[in-house]
Order: structure tokens, then sequence, then C-alpha cells
């Protein structure tokens, strides 16, 4: 960037509607000018937010060399000495919190209380990889005493990291903490529609005396993207985003023998069953579709719910979807704008759909918003067939699905009538069914009686079947992002 936070906090606070600067590439030992230049927009407003570089596939190649150059010696430091680092990329994140909050919701659209919240879960992905590193131990494997035999955890070299618009800051840092922490030097692209918090935190690990070349930030298009994945320097891949796209990233990636890691869709289910308290249930499942309009991966877009308890849930949740209000994060809105106006145009299609197929509208919100801005008031429809592309495909907006069932095993089927595998919730008060129906459920998370989209920091998160593969977050990930190396001593006697 061309300015310094304390420019940065004084127009965010000011609420204006250009940014007064240019975000400009980062290639780990500082800012560069681009060749190419991208129009960021508000999606509360539709109006010009920032102007944001955006790579040509010379300059991924350049950022991937910086890293290349930077992996060895950053490898070779002790994980105290990396910890350090990253724990003091925290703290500060932390020092510029509200700022990259409400940079967050002019990027996103989200709230702004969800924004300070992704903020503050990116800072403990920071402090958190960089406290639990050094506890990573390897392994040794008894084979009497004529020999000695060690399993190192050893980093790939250079991972690249592609990161969608919905949770740029949260997932930037969960993928670049994990991935740093480990020893890898990292090549970060942001989505051109979000790309300024990841920006941000590179100018902050070169505060906090993170060494040039380790972390660089290349923002870009497909174009961008298929660079840095192409790229035979590049020694591991996490990508979040679309089934279709990481299907294709996988596939490339694999195709010159390298590893993966895919967080992709999902269309998680709620299973309420008979005997759930739908004055706990309700308002729990109504925020976890009405968080971020419903742009989450997570999102608990499905309600598969037993037929005597369909009124009294419908009837709970109806509140929450009539009485939405509608407007920029920053005003603290219930659901703010989607992040484009494609991404409009493709929620209100899905609408249509459902009440072409059969679905009955039993509450929405009244349209509101800024005009120019990308708003899709909440939906909350009934009767949805399992037959019907509502109830099977992920809509990322604000729409919620309710289908009745008849039986347990009902709606354990209808929860996998999909082709997704990410989160999903049961909710019944006999502790024992729900947890029989629970480890039942072929997703990466299940949850009794609550709901908490992608867990926290320390809870290993990703999918099985077209949800991906692989697994960010917790210890887990420290694993992911290295590889396993095996040392074999013969000891003469």
């Amino acid at each position: 960037m061309t300015t310094t936070f304390e420019g940065l906090r004084s127009a965010l606070e000011d609420h204006e509607t250009t940014l007064p600067e240019r975000f400009l590439l980062d290639m780990g030992a500082g800012t560069r000018e681009p060749e190419r230049w991208f129009a960021n927009l508000d999606p509360a407003t539709g109006e010009l937010l920032a102007e944001v570089a955006t790579a040509t596939p010379a300059e991924v190649s350049d950022a991937v060399g910086a890293a290349e150059a930077a992996a060895p010696a950053w490898a070779a430091a002790a994980p105290a000495q990396r910890g350090e680092l990253l724990r003091r990329l925290g703290a500060l994140v932390r020092r510029e919190a509200e700022t990259l909050a409400r940079l967050e919701v002019r990027d996103t659209g989200k709230p702004l209380a969800q924004g300070r919240a992704d903020i503050a879960a990116a800072a403990r992905y920071f402090e958190y990889y960089g406290s639990i590193v050094e506890g990573l131990l390897g392994d040794s494997i008894p084979l009497g005493s004529a020999s000695l035999a060690v399993v190192e955890n050893v980093p790939h070299g250079v991972t690249g990291h592609i990161v969608p618009w919905n949770y740029p800051a949260q997932i930037a840092a969960r993928s670049v903490g994990a991935a740093l922490a480990m020893g890898n030097a990292a090549v970060v692209k942001p989505a051109d529609e979000a790309p300024l918090v990841t920006l941000c935190y590179a100018r902050l690990a070169r505060e906090a005396g993170f060494p040039a070349g380790v972390f660089n930030v290349i923002p870009g298009g497909a174009e961008t993207g298929t660079a840095l994945i192409t790229d035979d320097r590049v020694d591991h891949v996490s990508f979040t985003g679309s089934v279709a796209t990481g299907r294709l990233v996988a596939g490339t990636v694999a195709g010159r023998g390298r590893p993966t890691l895919l967080e992709l869709g999902g269309k998680s289910a709620h299973l309420v069953l008979e005997g759930a308290d739908i004055s706990r249930a309700a308002p729990v499942i109504a925020r976890a579709l009405l968080l971020h309009a419903g742009q989450t991966c997570t999102a608990g877009t499905r309600v598969i719910v037993h037929e005597s308890l369909r009124a009294e849930l419908l009837d709970a949740l109806a509140p929450h979807f009539a009485g939405a209000t509608l407007g920029p994060g920053l005003t603290e809105p219930t659901v703010g704008p989607v992040v484009s106006e494609r991404q409009a145009e493709r929620v209100r299609g899905f609408i249509d759909r459902a009440q072409a197929d059969g679905a009955a509208i039993v509450a929405q919100a009244e349209p509101g918003g800024h005009a120019g801005g990308f708003f899709v008031p909440p939906v909350l429809f009934d009767a949805v067939s399992q037959s019907s592309e509502l109830f099977a495909e992920e809509v990322f907006g604000p729409v919620l699905a309710v289908t009745a069932v008849s039986s347990d095993e009902e709606a354990r089927e209808a929860a996998h009538n999909s082709r997704y595998g990410l989160t999903g919730a049961v909710w019944c008060q006999d502790v024992d069914r729900a947890l029989a129906m629970a480890r039942s459920l072929d997703v990466g998370q299940a949850y009794i009686n609550g709901y908490a989209p992608g867990g926290g920091v320390e809870l290993p998160f990703g999918g099985t079947r077209d949800s991906g593969y692989g697994r960010e977050k917790g210890v887990a990930a420290l694993r992911e992002y290295s590889q396993a190396r095996t040392l074999f001593v013969d000891i003469r006697g």
C-alpha cells in the first residue's frame, strides 16, 4: 500500500466512498507497482472502493522466485523463532483490529460485528500456530537395539494459497499461519473481489520482522491463479472455492506430482429430530444461514425436520426472516449485501426456480439496502422437495430450505441426498440418539444441539465427497503443510 495504517484508518472511520490509496502487489520484501490494476467495488453501494493490483504471470513468477529463495533459511529456523514472529504478527493484527475489520466489511459486505469477529479469529490463528508449532513432535519407531528409526515433519517448501472472497481475513490467516509455522514460504492469491485485508497482513508481517520473501501476496483472477498452480517451484497448493474450479486445480497440481488441500462447497443440513428443543434450535439455525448473507460454505442451508415439529419450527424461524434488516455492513444490519451483482442475480434465480418447483415462501425480509448495492432479502422456504435444485445445490445466498420427514432414518437419508459433506447438526434432547445420528453423517464436522459454522481455531476442518479433502485448522493443519521424513540409523555393535 502507498499510505500508512493511520491514513487508512481515518478514511474508513470517515466512511469515504473510495479509499485514498492504491493497493500494490507485495513480494515479501516490500510493495511493488504492478503492470495492471483492478477496480474493486464496494458491494454495499456498487461504487469504487479501491484500485488493486492484479498480478500478471510474470509477476507471479517473481513472487514464487522470492519464496523459493527464502524457503531454505526459513525452514532451517528453529520453531521457536518462527513461532515468535507469528505471535508478533497476531499482536499487530490485534493492534489494527478495528481498521482491518472495517476494511473487511467494506470489501465483502458483511456486518461490522462479523468483520470484527473475523479479525479476532485471524489474530488467533497466527497466535495459535505460533504457539503450538514448538510442540509438534516427531516419532521414534522401536526396531530393536541394532537400529534407530525417527520420523520428522519437514516443510513442503513453497506453498500456494488461493483464498476466496467470502472470508478472506480468516481463510488467509488459517492457511498461511499453519504453512509458515511449519517452515514453508507462502505465496497467497486472494480473490479480486476481496483482497484488501490479505494485503494488509503482508505489510504487518514485514513490520513483525518476517524475512523477505517468506510471505508474498499477489491478488488477481483466473490468469493469476493458473500461473501460480502451474509453477513447478510451488510444492503444495491449498484452494478454497467452488467444486468445479477445485477439481481443475487438483488435476493441474497432481499433473506435476504435487499435493493439494481442497475446501470446497457445502449444503449442510440441520436434522431436527423428535424431542428437539425448538426454542433453542430456531435462533441458531436462523443465524447460521443469515451469517454473511448465506455466503458461507458451512451455512446450514437445509433444515430436515420431523413432521411433528414442522409447524412449530416454521413459526419460530419466520420472525428471523421477516424482521431481518438489510444495509451496508458498517450500519450493522442483520444482513449485508452479497458480493456482486452477478452473485445477486444467481441467488434470485434460485429463488424463482424454487417457487416454480413448488416450494412455498413462509417469510421474506423487506427489500432494503443502498441504491446500487447488491442486496437480496432473506427467504424462508417450506415444502422443499428432495428432488429439487434448492434442496441439492449450494446457493451461497440468504435462502433456507425446510423439508419434513417422518423418521430418523428418513432424516439421515435426506441429509445424504447431496453431493456435499462439509458440516451438519443434529437437534434432539435425547443425547444418545443425537450422538448416534451425528456419528452416522458423512461430513467433516457434526454438531449436536448447537452449530458453529466452520468450528473454532483448534478444530480440524474439511469435508468429504464434493466438499473436498484434507484438513485446515487445529494441529491437523500442521501435518497438511508438512511431510513425514524417516531417518534410519544402523547401529553397529
